[in-house]
C-alpha cells in the first residue's frame, strides 16, 4: 500500500540538480564489442536508454533521422529515449541487428561480442540503461535523441577517467563489475545531460530551455520533486513570482505545453511507477493523487498513457 509522505521532498536551489535527483538507473547491461570491419550492427527501439563508447578505432553512427556521423575513439554518444540507430565500421557495409549476435557472458548483466571481418579493430563498449522513468515521461521526451560527450570529454578532466574505469571493470571478470559499472554510467549520464544543458545545447525550446530558466527551471523541479501534490496554476505562479495569466504564458512559451498538462503528464507516469514498479493498488495510487474514485482516475490515466492502469497492473502481476 501507498502512504502520502507526511514531509515532502525540499528543492536544493539549483532546478537541474532536483530534476536529476528523480532520475536514476533501475539497471544496466553491458556489451563489450571487439569487432573487427567490415562490420555494421541495427539497434533497434526500446523503453531503455542506450549509451556508446568508442575505446579504440572510430565507427560511424546512423542517427534516428538517417544521417551518418562520424565517431572517433573517446567520442561517447547517450540516446536517452533508445531510439532506434545503427553503428558501423562505414556507411556503406551492409547491417544487421545487434541483439542477433552471440554474445558470451563475462558476468553478470555484462556480455563479450566478437564480430565482423578481418580488417581493422574497433572496441566499443555499449550499455542498455534502464533508468526509473521511460521514454514517454516528460523529463526523457524533451531530450534530443542523440546527446554527445565529446566536448564533455574535453572541458571536463575527471570524464576520461570515468570512462576509463568503465572500461576496466567490463575488461575484468570480477565480482561486483556489473553494479561497478551500472553506478558508473548513472554518473556520466548524469554529467551528459547536465554538460549539455549548461553550455547551450539544443533548441531554445522545450525541456533544455525551461531547466536553464532560473523561474521556469523552480517550477519545473518542484513538479518534478512532488508530483502527487495538487498542483494548481495558481500555487506555481507562486513558486515563479508571478500572475496566473502571465506565468501561464512563460510556462508555455518556454516548455511548449501548458501547466496543467505537463502537471498531468508528470503524475501520471509516476502513478505508471507505482503501479509497475512497485505494484500499488490502482485504489491506492488513485488516492494518493487525489482523485474522488479509481474510474475517474483511471479515465485520466488512459488519456495520458493510452492505456488503462488495470492492464499494467495485470502485467506487473
Amino acid at each position: 500500500m501507498l502512504s502520502r509522505s507526511s514531509k515532502p521532498e525540499t528543492a536544493t536551489g539549483d532546478p537541474l540538480n532536483d530534476m536529476l535527483r528523480g532520475l536514476r538507473l533501475d539497471g544496466v547491461d553491458y556489451w563489450r564489442c571487439q569487432l573487427s570491419a567490415p562490420w555494421g550492427f541495427s539497434f533497434a527501439a526500446q523503453q531503455a536508454a542506450r549509451f556508446h563508447f568508442v575505446a579504440e578505432q572510430g565507427c560511424w553512427l546512423k542517427t534516428p533521422e538517417g544521417e551518418w556521423v562520424a565517431l572517433t575513439p573517446g567520442d561517447a554518444v547517450l540516446l536517452p529515449r533508445g531510439a532506434a540507430h545503427a553503428l558501423a565500421s562505414a556507411p556503406d557495409v551492409p547491417i544487421q541487428p545487434f541483439l542477433g549476435q552471440r554474445c558470451a557472458t563475462i558476468c553478470a548483466d555484462i556480455f563479450d561480442l566478437k564480430s565482423g571481418g578481418d580488417g581493422a579493430d574497433s572496441v566499443l563498449f555499449c550499455c542498455s540503461l534502464h533508468f526509473n522513468l521511460d521514454g514517454l515521461h516528460p523529463l526523457l521526451r524533451m531530450m534530443p535523441d542523440v546527446m554527445r560527450a565529446t566536448e564533455l570529454i574535453a572541458r571536463e578532466p575527471a570524464v576520461p577517467h570515468l570512462l576509463e574505469a568503465m572500461g576496466r571493470e567490463v575488461a575484468l571478470d570480477r565480482v561486483g563489475a556489473a553494479g561497478i559499472a551500472a553506478r558508473l554510467a548513472d554518473v556520466l549520464a548524469a554529467k551528459i545531460i547536465r554538460f549539455w544543458v549548461e553550455h547551450g545545447c539544443g533548441d531554445a525550446t522545450g525541456w533544455i530551455a525551461a531547466v536553464r530558466n532560473p523561474d521556469v527551471g523552480r517550477v519545473l523541479a518542484a513538479i518534478h520533486l512532488n508530483p502527487d501534490r495538487d498542483w494548481t496554476v495558481a500555487a506555481l505562479a507562486g513558486i515563479m513570482g508571478a500572475s496566473r495569466s502571465s506565468f501561464a504564458d512563460r510556462f508555455a512559451s518556454i516548455v511548449g505545453e501548458t501547466p496543467a498538462r505537463y502537471v498531468a503528464q508528470v503524475r501520471m507516469h509516476q502513478a505508471r511507477q507505482w503501479i509497475q514498479r512497485d505494484r500499488a493498488r490502482i485504489s491506492d495510487v488513485a488516492r494518493r493523487l487525489g482523485y474522488d474514485s479509481e474510474a475517474a482516475f483511471s479515465r485520466a490515466f488512459k488519456r495520458i498513457i493510452g492505456t488503462a492502469p488495470s492492464h499494467l497492473r495485470g502485467q506487473a502481476g
